[in-house]
């Protein structure tokens, strides 16, 4: 665990005084605060209704930001050769991966803590409770860190950062489109990829509405962990190439 911590800090600290995260973080933010304004704002309609439209548009900020954030993590360091002074030091690459992806984790936190401004608009004009916005974060925080995972996994594929982050994008991309694509196959194939879909059955149906569905936090929650595992076992076997 002190070295995962000793990792953390490191990653996090390089976010805090980095540049190009924080151009991320302001960029997401002003097209996600133009969505809001230009479509979620519109016309006179139900709280809830505009409630929803705004998880609906920041849904694609945490998952640009999941990506955007994690494509360089190990890719970099790969890269730049620093990843050989990790492998020779008495550090575990599950400590390595785990160490990053929190540090990208609490970053992201904090980028879509930035947002919370807007549902408070809401609140203040409408009727919506504190437990219908609380619930939509925490389904950003679980799609974002999902998205995460999937960057971690496609930044250790690859030693070149752009082929890195288009293999974590072509991945979320494929995973949240995975519904649609089902609905033209056959029982029980259909059901088991709607499943698996990253976006419109886990995040659509539950937290972008304000509904806590353990089912979904599960889901959310398992395919981090795989990513994460898929990533930890990739480092493994390119330490001994």
């Amino acid at each position: 665990m002190a070295a995962t911590s000793i990792i953390y800090r490191r990653e996090l600290g390089a976010y805090l005084r980095s540049y190009f995260p924080w151009v991320i973080a302001a960029v997401l933010l002003l097209a996600d605060g133009i969505l809001f304004q230009a479509y979620a704002m519109q016309g006179e309609q139900l709280s809830a209704i505009v409630l929803e439209r705004f998880f609906y548009f920041s849904s694609g900020v945490a998952l640009f930001a999941g990506i955007l954030l994690s494509f360089r993590l190990i890719a970099e360091e790969r890269q730049t050769h620093s990843i050989v002074l990790l492998t020779t030091s008495p550090v575990r690459d599950v400590q390595i991966v785990l160490g990053k992806f929190f540090a990208a984790l609490t970053f992201l936190a904090i980028l879509l803590a930035l947002s919370f401004y807007m549902p408070l608009l809401i609140k203040v004009n409408g009727k919506i409770t504190f437990a219908q916005v609380l619930v939509g974060y925490l389904g950003l925080l679980l799609l974002g860190g999902a998205a995460l995972s999937i960057g971690i996994f496609g930044s250790s594929l690859a030693k070149n950062q752009i082929i890195a982050a288009l293999a974590g994008a072509a991945i979320v991309f494929i995973m949240c489109f995975l519904y649609m694509f089902a609905k033209k196959l056959d029982s029980p194939v259909r059901e088991v990829l709607q499943e698996l879909d990253l976006w419109w059955i886990h995040f659509q149906n539950s937290f972008m509405r304000g509904v806590l569905n353990l089912k979904d936090v599960v889901y959310y929650l398992a395919v981090i962990y795989f990513f994460l595992l898929l990533a930890v076992k990739t480092l493994e076997a390119k330490r001994w190439q």
